[in-house]
């Protein structure tokens, strides 16, 4: 189907899934740039429509083949006009394409485990780029999951999608509160970090090749008495210079490819395969 009058019925709801209580009601989430959409459906995504504009597209196979894609899963396909599609762009700088579907977030009674896993707990993030970013961070690190606990940015964000580049459909992601996350962790033997400027051990100080859990509090605050009282490792990462604390997505990496390093070492996780540099551009869009 063809679009070109920005006020079409399917394009407002497409503006109006920038609101959370809308993407609450429907259920649906907003996934924008080829990037994304192509991690999403490498992950198993299944959109229930495709918006798409080739006069944003880069000029080559990619996004026809994704769009077919997508109309191949069920998905309802509507091309838009230039003006419709700038309609509905959440990027400043759009390339075509943006899909439509369901939330991605199950429950904590849902969540499967493998041995010695290492999972993100995030308490009352406020910002979507640092959940994003964490995210993104935890594809990374093959973590097993992320336990979004009391949470005041809604995980659909469009710009959690975009900051975490897509790698958010690559993680199961938890919805929970902190009592519900506690108790689950300690009832399948986790060792929950928690970083505190006020720790005497460094984060690289213990051991992080079991099951353990890496929590991390609000930007402003950070962790709540309820997340340290219940941690079983508490830990510093040493600073330095005059700032007493990180980013909380940067501290989230720091720790993070601590456990990394460590459960390579240890035989836990394998060594990542070696790509060669062809140049700049070659490997991803």
């Amino acid at each position: 189907m063809e679009l070109t009058s920005p006020s079409n019925p399917k394009l407002k709801h497409v503006v109006k899934l920038r609101s959370c209580a809308t993407r609450e009601e429907f259920g649906e989430m907003i996934v924008e740039g080829y990037r994304e959409c192509r991690r999403a459906l490498d992950r198993g995504y299944r959109p229930k429509a495709i918006f798409h504009c080739p006069d944003f597209y880069l000029k080559n196979e990619n996004e026809p083949e994704l769009v077919r894609e997508c109309a191949s899963l069920g998905a309802e396909v509507y091309t838009c006009s230039k003006i419709c599609f700038e309609k509905i762009a959440y990027k400043e700088r759009p390339d075509g394409l943006l899909m439509v579907g369901p939330h991605v977030s199950i429950k904590l009674s849902n969540l499967k485990l493998p041995q010695n896993a290492l999972v993100i707990v995030t308490e009352a993030i406020e910002k979507p780029g640092n959940l994003g970013t964490i995210l993104r961070s935890a594809d990374a690190a093959n973590a097993a999951a992320v336990i979004v606990c009391d949470r005041t940015t809604d995980v659909h964000n469009p710009n959690v999608v975009r900051a975490s580049t897509g790698t958010m459909f690559s993680v199961p992601i938890v919805e929970a509160s902190s009592e519900e996350a506690l108790a689950y962790l300690k009832e399948h033997g986790f060792q929950i970090l928690a970083a505190t400027p006020h720790a005497e051990k460094l984060h690289f100080e213990v051991d992080l090749t079991g099951n353990v859990a890496i929590a991390l509090g609000a930007e402003q605050y950070g962790l709540t008495a309820k997340w340290m009282d219940g941690a079983d490792l508490r830990v510093r990462i040493p600073m330095l210079g005059l700032a007493d604390s990180l980013n909380v997505s940067a501290a989230a990496t720091i720790l993070v490819y601590e456990a990394v390093r460590q459960r390579i070492a240890a035989g836990v996780d394998k060594v990542p395969a070696f790509i060669p540099w062809h140049g700049e551009g070659k490997h991803d869009k």
